[in-house]
């Protein structure tokens, strides 16, 4: 690694990323030396539920390799990693989940090509927090290479990796050199930490027993120092097995102060200011279990928007990204490219899905065989073969069976 010491020189990682990834809430824990004021990112309930959603949705759809006739090629050495083993230690669920994960948390995505003198032998997932980019600026702006750095915290060694090497998906918004992705969660930072605030008003409010603060009165003047004494002997009766009442020296008394959530609608503004963080995400308030505008007759409506608005730019992310990293300039030329299965996101119940089988056979869009392949059920015989209503004409045909028929009827006349 001495000579990477000498070609570092020559490079610089300015087009963003170049050190680790961090979050508000991890400056916080720098200076404070705790876990943030209101705990990590991940413990906002509304943040937590949308990397959850936009994970488990990508991850749970099957990618399939197709040619240029959408038929799909299991011959290919990707078909192993992607449908059934990317690595010794994930399924094919498992490593998009995760990396899916990083492109919304960190900004970033990366998984390493591992391949063998040429043969494809892993996708193996780097953490982002240690990959750098580094760009070579003496070069001219149009030919400049660009390298990954990765540091491995296990044996304290740095791997350069060429690009045609890396899976990279990054977020949709990038730093100046379009190169490196920035997560939501840094642009939304104020808005995470309002939620987070409310939270852990909730939970002190939990602890306290649902109960307000409270002001005592004393006859008397008290220093400093009695002043404390009476307050921690009154809060600790209150704590001590969670009693209800407690017992007061003579001349005291406790007044509570009035605390109602809904004067200051609490309610309506965190609300409110989770549908914002879950808008700037792509995700419907359905899956945040808000059904005031939904219902279960328009779930399928919902999910179509919800692939057609979210998962169909994510969707295309991974498949330009793997359709030119995984395939050959000759694979790509002939029409070879990486398809996800989105029907297991556009699935309804059953009764739509049965209506929207029978209007793709019935037209002779899908062959009964297609459409039973949908519900996962084995083929039949002779169902392999398109359908379509016998009364169905071309348009230059329209009207000609009507001439024919008016001519027969003139040469009977005829004879």
């Amino acid at each position: 690694m001495n000579i990477m010491s000498t070609i570092k020189k020559a490079f610089s990682n300015d087009a963003g990323g170049g050190g680790p990834t961090v979050s508000m809430s991890e400056i916080m824990e720098l200076f404070s030396g705790s876990k943030g004021a209101y705990g990590p990112d991940l413990s906002e309930i509304t943040y937590f539920t949308c990397m959850k959603t936009l994970a488990e949705s990508l991850g749970k759809m099957p990618v399939y390799l197709m040619d240029g006739d959408k038929n799909r090629v299991s011959s290919h050495e990707t078909t192993r990693f992607l449908c059934v083993e990317p690595n010794i230690g994930m399924t094919p669920i498992q490593f998009f989940t995760t990396l899916e994960y990083c492109r919304n948390h960190f900004g970033n995505g990366y998984a390493f090509i591992a391949r063998d003198r040429g043969k494809l032998t892993g996708l193996h997932i780097l953490p982002p927090q240690r990959v750098q980019l580094w760009v070579n600026n003496t070069e001219e702006y149009t030919r400049r290479r660009f390298y990954y750095c990765y540091s491995d915290t296990g044996t304290g060694k740095q791997y350069w990796i060429e690009p045609e090497d890396m899976l990279h998906v990054r977020a949709w918004i990038t730093e100046e050199s379009g190169l490196v992705g920035k997560s939501v969660r840094e642009i939304l930072a104020e808005s995470m930490n309002g939620n987070k605030a409310s939270q852990d008003f909730l939970n002190k409010l939990y602890e306290k027993g649902l109960t307000a603060n409270a002001v005592v009165k004393y006859v008397g003047d008290l220093n400093e120092e009695g002043r404390r004494k009476l307050l921690r002997s009154i809060n600790q009766q209150a704590k001590d097995e969670s009693r209800r009442m407690v017992a007061l020296p003579v001349g005291c008394d406790i007044q509570t102060l009035d605390l109602k959530l809904t004067d200051s609608q609490f309610y309506e503004l965190r609300k409110y200011n989770a549908l914002q963080i879950a808008a700037a995400f792509g995700v419907n308030p359905d899956h945040l279990n808000d059904y005031t505008k939904s219902s279960y007759n328009n779930s399928a409506m919902q999910n179509l928007q919800f692939y057609v608005n979210t998962l169909l730019y994510n969707v295309t992310v991974y498949e330009q990204e793997m359709n030119r990293k995984l395939l050959t300039a000759s694979e790509q030329m002939r029409g070879l490219g990486f398809k996800f299965n989105v029907w297991v996101i556009l699935r309804g119940d059953p009764t739509q899905q049965a209506d929207i089988l029978q209007k793709m056979v019935t037209t002779a869009i899908y062959s009964p065989n297609e459409a039973r392949n949908k519900l996962d059920m084995p083929p039949c015989a002779n169902g392999d073969v398109h359908m379509v209503n016998g009364s169905y004409v071309k348009l230059e045909d329209i009207g000609l069976a009507y001439q024919q028929k008016g001519g027969e009827i003139d040469a009977e006349n005829q004879e």
